[in-house]
């Protein structure tokens, strides 16, 4: 990503302490550009999770600042759990998000409708959540989040559950649909071979307390065929090594 693209939020010398006494972050400093789909990588407790909920709102920093430009409530949030209310429909659930900001039903069904056909849920909106497949109900949180047009999205091991092949077929999905929608996507995963595939950027944070060791800028096309391509090896290494020093830092 070009130096030139505007900032959307940057975050400087962030430090999280919980209350617990546990430092999650410490010293972090990372950009995220407009238009960028940047994956956060690194071990279990490194605080890639705390960064999202940071971003989103919900929690204080202990030491550092957060700088917005002017998107800061345009944010929507994808949680590894689908989190979804099982007395609810699927337009419902995604109707959740326009009804919390106070826009009635009817004003609300052609955004839900959009949401839906944007994942591939066109004709399931009078379902239950508990009549679909772990990869469905995903695809209804990511309506979800999109169904008030964010400009950053903000999604935290969606696909962490998932069997391989739902997960694939999901990482073409959302990949087809930040191309056509350009939205500013912050991705956790701990799969270096996920971040490879889906980033524009991936940066590398250290075992907790976190903070960025190193990135990994990424260009190429990428469809199914990079996935068996010799590129997409020597970048799935160059990575590997990447987080290799990090656990070493």
């Amino acid at each position: 990503m070009r130096a030139e693209t505007p900032a959307l939020v940057a975050l400087r010398g962030v430090d999280k302490v919980y209350s617990n006494g546990v430092v999650a972050l410490t010293g972090l400093d990372l950009t995220i550009r407009e238009g960028e789909f940047v994956s956060l990588l690194g071990p279990s407790g490194c605080g890639k999770s705390t960064v999202l909920r940071l971003i989103a709102g919900l929690g204080d920093l202990t030491r550092g600042t957060i700088e917005w430009s002017s998107v800061r409530h345009e944010i929507g949030f994808v949680f590894q759990d689908p989190t979804l209310m099982p007395w609810a429909t699927v337009s419902g659930n995604i109707y959740l998000p326009l009804r919390v900001r106070g826009m009635s039903r009817a004003a609300a069904q052609p955004k839900i409708q959009r949401a839906m056909e944007q994942v591939g849920l066109a004709g399931f909106g009078d379902a239950y959540p508990r009549e679909l497949s772990g990869g469905m109900r995903m695809r209804v949180s990511i309506a979800r989040a999109l169904v008030a047009g964010p400009k950053i999205l903000l999604m935290d091991e969606p696909f962490a559950a998932l069997d391989e092949i739902t997960r694939f077929k999901l990482n073409d999905d959302l990949l087809e649909l930040w191309a056509s929608q350009r939205w500013t996507v912050v991705f956790v995963t701990h799969s270096v071979f996920e971040s490879v595939y889906l980033s524009t950027r991936i940066l590398v944070m250290t075992p907790r307390p976190g903070r960025v060791s190193s990135e990994v800028v990424l260009d190429g096309k990428r469809d199914p065929s990079f996935r068996t391509s010799a590129a997409y090896a020597e970048q799935c290494r160059t990575v590997s090594a990447r987080l290799a020093e990090a656990m070493r830092a």
